[in-house]
């Protein structure tokens, strides 16, 4: 058992994206304390071999438990679809929680029996993205779409940026054009899109990520542990081997009250 009640809540990503879920888990679980590795260096993750990502996978997770982490939550789709039964198996006792793209609430949702699925290469080559689609989605409408140089564009901070609007546009368009009303972003970088991809949709198409229910699924494995923080603990530990000023900056627009030290690997 690696749990401890007042460690710290480990956290890793390929590079920012998994700042979304940890705007989540800090909402859901205020009083914990995260540790959080970008590893922007390496983004994507969505390009490399399954190889590639179980090794990078296992160097996050080393790194996380040298910092005592108590549970680990794999802010990454393409880490959790190539590698989490990996790391389950190699790291025995060790609780962690993956990404899914949220396939289920899409399908259960759709009124118009189409769904769109934006997500990385990765994601949407892997056998286990293809089984959880295949449980809930077999009967509806899907239009999947990879989301080529989203995430680049989120490591350079250029989210706002006129290269980010055309590659939205061309992405969502022809999941519109098959009347889709849900769209599923299937990897942590792309909510920092939300707010764009909402104006490019009608008002009656529901755009849907998996950080709420990772935040739900960690506080319940964290209270069936009994290893929640039962105090505030300190500011949130996050590391990069990116840019320190865009984590900073990327992190205080999700929560601008929250206290954190960044600091470059």
């Amino acid at each position: 058992m690696y749990s401890k009640l007042n460690a710290p809540v480990g956290i890793f990503d390929s590079g920012l994206g998994g700042l979304t879920i940890w705007n989540e888990l800090v909402k859901l679980l205020p009083r914990e304390q995260f540790f959080y590795l970008g590893d922007s260096i390496n983004a994507p993750y969505g390009n490399k071999s399954t190889d590639e990502i179980i090794h990078l996978s296992e160097k996050n997770t080393d790194f996380l438990l040298n910092h005592n982490a108590k549970i680990i939550i794999v802010a990454c789709n393409t880490a959790t679809t190539q590698a989490i039964q990996h790391l389950r198996e190699k790291y025995r006792g060790l609780q962690f929680v993956g990404v899914e793209p949220a396939v289920k609430p899409a399908t259960q949702n759709t009124r118009t029996n189409c769904i769109g699925i934006l997500a990385t290469k990765g994601t949407l080559n892997s056998p286990h993205f293809h089984d959880t689609y295949s449980r809930f989605g077999n009967d509806i409408e899907s239009v999947m779409q990879i989301g080529e140089g989203l995430v680049k564009l989120v490591e350079e901070n250029r989210i706002e940026s006129e290269e980010s609007k055309k590659l939205l546009e061309r992405y969502i368009a022809p999941m519109l054009e098959q009347n889709a009303d849900q769209i599923v972003l299937g990897c942590t970088h792309y909510p920092f899109f939300k707010d764009i991809i909402q104006n490019l949709v009608p008002t009656n198409v529901e755009i849907i990520d998996s950080g709420e229910a990772v935040a739900k699924q960690t506080k319940r494995i964290l209270t069936e542990l009994n290893a929640l923080a039962d105090k505030p603990l300190g500011s949130d530990q996050m590391y990069t081997t990116g840019s320190k000023e865009i984590m900073t900056e990327l992190a205080k627009r999700l929560q601008p009250n929250r206290a954190i030290k960044v600091t470059p690997l």
